[in-house]
């Protein structure tokens, strides 16, 4: 097992993880309102579509091959 096979498990365990607990906590703020609240929904969505990229290049869907 080479050192980028275990980055890429690394990557994706990391993931999945942070990306489940920042669509429950996305979850649990959506009804707020407020600017600061509107905010944070805005981050808390990028931060769950950022795990979904890193999802997808640590299984090798994009990004560089090999």
């Amino acid at each position: 097992m080479d050192l980028g096979t275990i980055e890429r498990g690394i990557a994706l365990v990391g993931a999945i993880i942070v990306g489940v607990f920042a669509l429950i906590a996305l979850k649990d703020d959506w009804k707020t309102s407020g600017l600061d609240n509107n905010v944070t929904k805005l981050l808390l969505g990028l931060m769950a579509f950022g795990c979904v990229l890193v999802f997808f290049a640590a299984i090798g869907v994009i990004g560089p091959k090999g």
